[in-house]
């Protein structure tokens, strides 16, 4: 679920870059620069504190943004969140401008637990499938489930597809009963 105070930014930055492709690519960077984010506490603490100036929390932004080769409009916009307190926030903002950036390149977002980890030839045929069924391009969120026993299960929005050997244990249970 995208937080209801994330749309707005996402869609200033839809507004504000060139083109929905442009909108992807700062969408990763922002996705990139919040992974360092969450994974060093010292930034967290750093910018959820209120007694630090957003000078210096905007200097220390901007270093990393360098070391990370992030482009001038990330950073600009970094310095934004910061402004505005929301820098915490980052994730849910990344999260809004995705959605908006796959509706624009109708681009739909499969969810896909697989029972043991695919191949390159595998996932592209799961996604060529995914594609014919929904008409339009497919990007897929692999992750690995073992309980599975065989097979996958894909989200696609509120549709779920279950194809797995689990799945199809289940119904056989429920179709006894």
């Amino acid at each position: 679920m995208i937080r209801r105070f994330a749309r707005p930014y996402a869609r200033a930055i839809m507004d504000v870059t060139a083109s929905p492709a442009e909108a992807n690519d700062v969408r990763r960077e922002l996705e990139q620069f919040d992974v360092q984010r969450r994974k060093a506490n010292d930034l967290q603490e750093l910018y959820a504190n209120p007694g630090i100036e957003n000078d210096v929390k905007l200097k220390i932004t901007q270093q990393i943004a360098g070391k990370l080769g992030l482009s001038e409009m990330t950073v600009k916009i970094l310095g934004v969140l910061i402004a505005n307190h929301r820098i915490n926030d980052l994730g849910a903002v990344a999260d809004a401008l995705a959605d908006y950036v796959n509706r624009a390149l109708h681009v739909a977002v499969a969810e896909v637990r697989t029972a043991h980890e695919l191949n390159d030839n595998e996932e592209a045929q799961l996604r060529q499938t995914l594609e014919k069924k929904l008409g339009k391009r497919v990007e897929l969120r692999l992750t690995t489930d073992p309980a599975l026993i065989g097979g996958f299960v894909a989200q696609v929005g509120s549709e779920i597809w279950d194809a797995s050997v689990a799945g199809k244990i289940n119904k056989f249970r429920a179709s006894l009963a």
